[in-house]
């Protein structure tokens, strides 16, 4: 489920030294819109009331932008609407694999940088609402160590954990894509572009999967289907340089992905007293916050004892069990997505990027033994992607994998 990381409120897009392009649209972004709110104040305050004056609309956030040191679909704020696509290379020699891979991602780069930018000649993408697609594009652990690849050293498949009920066909996969965007339509045609792409590379389909968030105010956190906020305490930019991002060098502005397909049990989970799900996760469902704090962004206190000496927050809940506290301070980025695939298949998208996978391990380990949620999780599909760095003006994804 939803890993906790620590108290943190903002995720930044910050990547190397200076402040990138869109980062700086964006605060201006931001300082315009309460300019504005300013400007409306003094408006309202007129001694006779008679400047009845409607609120400005905020200014759209800026465009998201394909190309950058790292990509936009994991730098930019979660969307309503998700795709995650799965291929296979063909197995080849490794010169062939290398030769297939690299002209897939220069297509894909192709690909997705129209999409982003509304340039793609395909005319259903064209004359609608901006889309505002973001994309990431990875590489699994078996194509990496097939071919050769120049990826992080301990890239690897995730160990089975108790639990697991694991469907091959949904999981794994040489190549990763994630779009994210404002709508299902855009997903829908870019995915068949980037699969026509795939198979023209020699690549097959291995699994997709769609998910969804509920529409939230900018800057809160969604919820899941369980009904509580789900990604609340994601790491700042600093924090992200020393457990996301890869250090400096051929990996830095690269990631590891590590995907779950989660089913829930929704109606059982419901059933339970309200009072039984807020100790079961450690939060209370209505404000987000731990159950020893007062406000969502509180840091929790895995350590609090009540008089009779029990933990405030129990030891089997989910967000003690995966407390940063309990694991040297490491910290993941979470970007979850719900699904539904029926009313007896819904679930969590659980997406979390770290820079080594065992960061996941260590605290899925805990989860699968004593998680007080175990009874209303089932995780039916697994994959880990190593997410590549991204690719500025006139560049190609990928090309670090070479060296």
């Amino acid at each position: 489920m939803h890993a906790e990381t620590g108290k943190v409120r903002k995720q930044t897009e910050a990547a190397g030294p200076g402040v990138e392009r869109r980062a700086l649209l964006a605060a201006g972004a931001v300082l315009a819109a309460g300019l504005g709110a300013g400007v409306q104040a003094l408006a309202h305050g007129g001694h006779d009331g008679s400047a009845q004056q409607h609120p400005a609309a905020p200014p759209p956030d800026p465009a998201p932008l394909f190309h950058g040191p790292r990509q936009a679909g994991v730098t930019t704020p979660p969307q309503a609407a998700t795709q995650l696509l799965a291929f296979d290379l063909a197995p080849a020699t490794t010169a062939g694999g290398r030769d297939a891979l690299r002209g897939l991602l220069a297509d894909l780069t192709r690909l997705l940088a129209a999409a982003t930018a509304g340039t793609s000649p395909d005319l259903r993408l064209q004359g609608a609402e901006p889309a505002r697609l973001t994309s990431l594009v990875g590489v699994g652990p078996d194509l990496a160590a097939r071919l050769g690849l120049n990826v992080p050293t301990a890239l690897a498949d995730l160990p089975a954990f108790a639990g697991d009920r694991l469907d091959p066909a949904r999981g794994g996969g040489d190549v990763l894509l994630q779009l994210c965007g404002a709508d299902r339509w855009t997903l829908t045609v870019v995915a068949e572009l980037a699969t026509t792409a795939a198979r023209a590379a020699g690549a097959t389909p291995r699994w997709t999967q769609s998910g969804f968030l509920p529409a939230t105010a900018p800057g809160s956190t969604a919820r899941n289907l369980f009904g509580f906020k789900d990604g609340t305490a994601n790491p700042d930019e600093p924090t992200a340089r020393q457990w996301v991002w890869g250090p400096a060098g051929a990996h830095e502005n690269g990631t590891v992905l590590v995907y779950r397909r989660i089913r829930m049990d929704v109606a059982a989970f419901a059933a339970l007293p309200a009072d039984r799900r807020d100790l079961a996760i450690g939060r209370r469902a209505g404000d987000g916050a731990p159950l020893t704090g007062s406000a969502e962004h509180d840091e929790p206190d895995v350590y609090a004892k009540n008089p009779d000496g029990s933990y405030v927050i129990p030891a089997t809940a989910h967000v003690r069990l995966s407390s940063p506290r309990l694991d040297g301070g490491a910290r993941m980025l979470r970007r979850g997505y719900s699904y539904d695939d029926g009313p007896d298949d819904r679930g969590l998208l659980f997406c979390a990027f770290m820079r080594d996978s065992a960061q996941f391990t260590r605290v899925q380990t805990r989860l699968a033994t004593r998680d007080a949620l175990n009874p209303f999780v089932q995780h039916q599909a697994s994959a880990v992607a190593y997410v590549l760095p991204g690719a500025p003006e006139g560049a190609t994804l990928g090309e670090q994998l070479w060296g």
